[in-house]
């Protein structure tokens, strides 16, 4: 796999993880009804610089462990496929369960009144969720070449960036507005099933191909 492909692959994934249901979805989704679509916006803006924080990680600590530890490397692609097989079960289950937009007041208090503290609110959202640094772990790890070129650790992070700000951009412009909304809400069952078998797709790869010094 060229290095092009390779980056091409991780966007991939990493937008079908953004797009999987989550805590990250809820509270943009939640911010755009209950507040407005600016703090909608803001939201996803928080998400996307904690997506930059994982993504960072991974390229600087994690992948350059795992490429002097062969072993290691095909454990965490086994691990990472399982983890997303585990993903994608749990979303095909709750695929026909309604999405619960009520805020607590807790979350009501924490999500702000502001553009600032709705953007704080997807920042903190995203980093507190260990799930989503295992996911971004896996996935660099196991679709990076051996010895990725120098231009893989600048231009991956704002390319993550760009990717999880869009989709919850998106999520926020379409969620503060009805029709957009209602129509999801109908459709949720279809479009959660379809993610499911996506991500289950690219957790069965990562497990076939651990026994590869590359996929």
């Amino acid at each position: 796999m060229s290095p092009t492909t390779a980056v091409v692959s991780i966007l991939a994934a990493v937008l079908l993880g953004a797009m999987s249901p989550g805590p990250s979805f809820v509270m943009v989704a939640r911010n755009s009804i209950g507040l407005s679509r600016r703090d909608g916006v803001a939201t996803a803006l928080g998400m996307g610089i904690g997506a930059i924080c994982f993504a960072g990680i991974a390229l600087a600590g994690l992948y350059t462990l795992l490429a002097t530890v062969a072993w290691l490397y095909a454990g965490l692609k086994i691990a990472g496929g399982v983890y997303l097989l585990y993903i994608a079960s749990r979303i095909w289950r709750g695929a026909g369960q309604p999405v619960s937009m009520g805020k607590s007041e807790t979350q009501t208090a924490d999500a702000g009144k502001s553009a600032g503290k709705s953007f704080w609110t997807g920042l903190t959202t995203q980093l507190s969720n260990p799930k989503t640094a295992v996911a971004y772990g896996s996935i660099f790890v196991a679709l990076l070449p051996q010895h990725p070129p120098l231009w893989c650790y600048f231009a991956l992070p704002p390319l993550v960036f760009g990717i999880e700000t869009g989709w919850y951009t998106l999520v926020a412009l379409s969620f503060s507005s009805q029709r957009p909304r209602d129509l999801y809400l109908r459709a949720k069952r279809w479009i959660d099933r379809v993610a499911a078998g996506a991500i289950a797709a690219l957790g069965l790869r990562l497990i076939v191909s651990a026994g590869h010094r590359g996929l």
